[in-house]
């Protein structure tokens, strides 16, 4: 079977964060050399639950504007960035994983780009592959599953079970996708699938989150009365995405469905009042969300409320 266009977009949307990561991506360890060692991971106490970041990577992106605000002009793009106090020749990327440690499971959520420096990740965090008893995948592009198989195509967290969205398995399943058919597929007989509203473990619920991905999802931790939103690449950046969500996004399959999206699940989030964890927002991914003018958002970086 031959991709549709739009299949090859999606096959290759990871690539600018995954291309000559041997040589660019910056892990905590690698980074003490250049300015300070980056962290290596943040706990927050949320209710009976452990929430921990993650940082599996870092890496500089040249031309931002050839990702985020594909709709607008230079003009405005630099206007933007420059009320924001941030450059416009290079974007920092951060990847992180989360695992919510419930008390009887330990579930990561995503792998990184690949299992060494998942691993690395966990380590420095005090857990061993072998901790983990689910894996949640919330997408399938790259950066996001690299890290279940290593280099001979061995599984990384030999004692886990498998969790993702059924729509965004089905997807990939008939896209011909290398990373799915290296990294997904040999795990196929140990995934359980899911869709929205359904549940992970008790207080852990997956959110249809579609655009980013035809079957992207979010979810939802509820613990001590308290709602926390992991949201995934909902919003990939905390100005160029979250701040003005109806800005293009290059690795945006759908790229209206990925606006309303970031519009339902932020404004969601604003008016809750829920925490959130982005992906790729600025370590330790974790903040709120406030409502800004009548069109966009704010994104708050956490502090210490969950100390």
């Amino acid at each position: 079977m031959r991709m549709t266009r739009g299949q090859s977009i999606l096959a290759g949307a990871s690539l600018p964060f995954a291309a000559g990561a041997a040589s660019t991506l910056a892990t905590p360890a690698a980074a003490a050399g250049h300015g300070g060692a980056l962290p290596t991971h943040r706990n927050f106490t949320f209710g009976d639950f452990r929430v921990t970041t993650l940082l599996a990577g870092s890496r500089s992106v040249p031309e931002p504007q050839g990702i985020f605000g594909l709709n607008v002009s230079t003009e405005e793009f630099a206007e933007v960035s420059a009320q924001n106090f941030i450059p416009t020749d290079a974007a920092q990327f951060f990847f992180t994983p989360t695992v919510v440690n419930t008390g009887s499971e330990v579930i990561l959520f995503d792998t990184g780009l690949d299992a060494g420096g998942m691993t690395s990740a966990l380590s420095a965090a005090g857990y061993a592959a072998e901790d983990i008893t689910h894996v949640v995948i919330t997408h399938m592009h790259g950066d996001h599953i690299g890290g279940l198989t290593n280099d001979a195509g061995e599984a990384t967290f030999a004692n886990a079970a498998y969790v993702t969205g059924q729509a965004e398995f089905d997807f990939w399943a008939g896209a011909e996708s290398e990373g799915f058919e290296a990294k997904v597929r040999p795990l196929a007989d140990k995934m359980t699938f899911i869709g929205d509203g359904g549940s992970v473990r008790s207080g852990i619920t997956g959110m249809a989150a579609f655009g980013h991905t035809p079957g992207h999802m979010a979810y939802m931790l509820e613990s001590g009365g308290r709602q926390m939103l992991l949201m995934a690449d909902t919003a990939n950046h905390y100005v160029w995405s979250l701040a003005y969500p109806d800005w293009e996004v290059r690795f945006d399959a759908d790229k209206a469905a990925a606006a309303a999206t970031r519009r339902t699940l932020l404004g969601m989030a604003a008016a809750d009042e829920v925490a959130v964890i982005g992906y790729h927002m600025p370590f330790p991914g974790a903040g709120f969300v406030e409502t800004r003018g009548a069109d966009g958002f704010h994104f708050v970086p956490v502090s210490y409320q969950f100390m």
